[in-house]
């Protein structure tokens, strides 16, 4: 049974967010929320809670700490028997490879804007399009689950910015210039898609825009016959 809703999450202000030296001394998967980021968290568990009510939520979270922190404060709005969880590791965040200092990462970043945000493959890490891939296989367990007998109408995805976008761009069949056009959202900020009477899911929630740096524009045939 198709849910109702499905919810995309990006985790609360994480260490990272802050002072971006840190990946220089930790790992990103063990990165934790800020007292900041565990507010933030409280606060779209009490939005998300207001408005799904009794209704029994499906929870996908990524492993990283930060999503499975912010996922433990999103459910203290919730009853307990109301939510079950799955940690899930095909939406944990890109992988930017090694420890590096931070003038590497600015460094990186330079060339990953020059070189556009999907093609670009951290040393030792990730492409955006890596992330699309096992997004997709994501995808297969997804559907699968919507299968099942009694699953709940709602699911919650706790995850990161950029898998967000990666997963919004598998669904929706966006092209690569309409997913580097779409602004990665803030900590916290959350995307809902609602059940359709034809059973589609629509995004009601509005994106935000920049212009992208490569941009591939079609020719226009029309005067060519």
């Amino acid at each position: 049974m198709k849910p109702n809703r499905i919810i995309l999450i990006r985790h609360g202000e994480s260490e990272g967010n802050i002072n971006r030296s840190i990946y220089a001394e930790r790992p990103d998967y063990s990165l934790e929320l800020s007292e900041k980021g565990k507010e933030q968290a409280r606060e779209a568990g009490r939005h998300l809670s207001a408005l799904i009510g009794d209704e029994d939520v499906m929870m996908y979270v990524s492993p990283h700490w930060r999503t499975r922190m912010t996922c433990e404060e999103i459910t203290l709005s919730f009853s307990e028997s109301q939510v079950k969880r799955r940690e899930e590791p095909r939406i944990r965040e890109q992988e930017w490879g090694h420890l590096r200092t931070e003038d590497l990462n600015k460094n990186i970043d330079v060339e990953r804007d020059a070189f556009g945000t999907f093609y670009y493959r951290f040393p030792d890490g990730e492409s955006c399009a890596d992330v699309y891939d096992r997004v997709s296989g994501f995808f297969d367990t997804l559907f699968r689950d919507f299968e099942r007998e009694n699953f709940p109408r709602n699911v919650i995805i706790v995850t990161h910015g950029m898998t967000i976008r990666v997963f919004l761009m598998r669904w929706y069949h966006w092209t690569v210039e309409e997913f580097e056009r779409v602004a990665n959202p803030g900590n916290c900020e959350y995307f809902i898609m609602e059940k359709q009477p034809d059973h589609k899911f629509a995004l009601i929630t509005p994106l935000q825009y920049h212009q992208p740096r490569h941009s591939y524009q079609y020719p226009d045939r029309r005067n060519d016959r």
